[in-house]
């Protein structure tokens, strides 16, 4: 039986009189990519930001291997094992991609600051800011700056700042936005492989690499759960074909 890492239980989130989220429940669990469709004004950029710590649900909770890390901020989910990418490409053009990833790895270390401490001789830190490189695929670049990557480069490098964090869950934003097909291939190759040891919450638009990748799906609409089950169900669905599968071009 997989491990479930973290689990959404009855979220809501109001904005004024709307419900942007209403009475949503998750479970991400080790071992399993579980994506989340919608159309446009889903609700799912909402769900994805109060998993984060980024948005305060209004009603509900939020668990994390069972303990209630609802009134957690953001960064200190990031310090138990929650990592975030966004739906923008989110990391320091003018740094190499190994000083992107140590910084990375140091926001998970609780050490007095002093300022004139040689961050490359935080052995720790660096080791594990390059087992991330390479693991997110990026092996050999660690000296090139980031703002020279490609963009699906630079995509592998947001994830690999997440995964420097030591993070057992993943939820990520749109990590194929802007990619050709070869990089898609790519990064869907990447997450068939993080999602081995790690939860993964996929929000996504390519609805060829959802299906080629995901484990479970959960649809969205107008801020509910329309169906959530594997993607064989999801994708015969009539209802979800009636509510995404059919609107192309539909975006949160």
């Amino acid at each position: 039986m997989a491990e479930a890492l973290l689990a959404a239980e009855g979220l809501t989130r109001r904005f004024g009189g709307l419900a942007a989220n209403q009475d949503v429940n998750l479970v991400l669990e080790r071992g399993v990519l579980h994506a989340l469709l919608g159309p446009n004004g889903a609700g799912k950029s909402t769900c994805i930001n109060m998993l984060s710590g980024d948005l305060p649900p209004s009603e509900g909770a939020i668990r994390f291997k069972g303990d209630d890390i609802t009134g957690l901020a953001a960064h200190e989910r990031s310090r138990i094992g929650i990592g975030r990418s966004y739906q923008r490409t989110n990391i320091f053009p003018g740094f190499t991609v190994l000083e992107n990833c140590r910084l990375a790895a140091q926001s998970r270390n609780q050490r007095a600051w002093r300022i004139f401490t040689d961050a490359l001789g935080l052995t720790d830190t660096v080791e594990r800011a390059r087992s991330a490189i390479a693991e997110a695929g990026l092996a050999g670049r660690e000296d090139r700056v980031a703002g020279t990557l490609s963009h699906g480069e630079q995509r592998q490098l947001e994830i690999a700042m997440v995964l420097a964090t030591d993070a057992e869950v993943l939820l990520l934003d749109e990590p194929l936005a802007g990619m050709g097909s070869e990089e898609s291939a790519q990064m869907v190759t990447l997450l068939n492989r993080l999602k081995e040891t790690r939860a993964i919450l996929l929000v996504e638009h390519d609805m060829d690499a959802v299906f080629a990748v995901a484990d479970r799906i959960t649809v969205m609409v107008n801020g509910q759960v329309l169906e959530s089950g594997p993607p064989d169900q999801i994708r015969n669905s009539p209802d979800v074909q009636q509510a995404y599968l059919g609107q192309e071009g539909a975006h949160d």
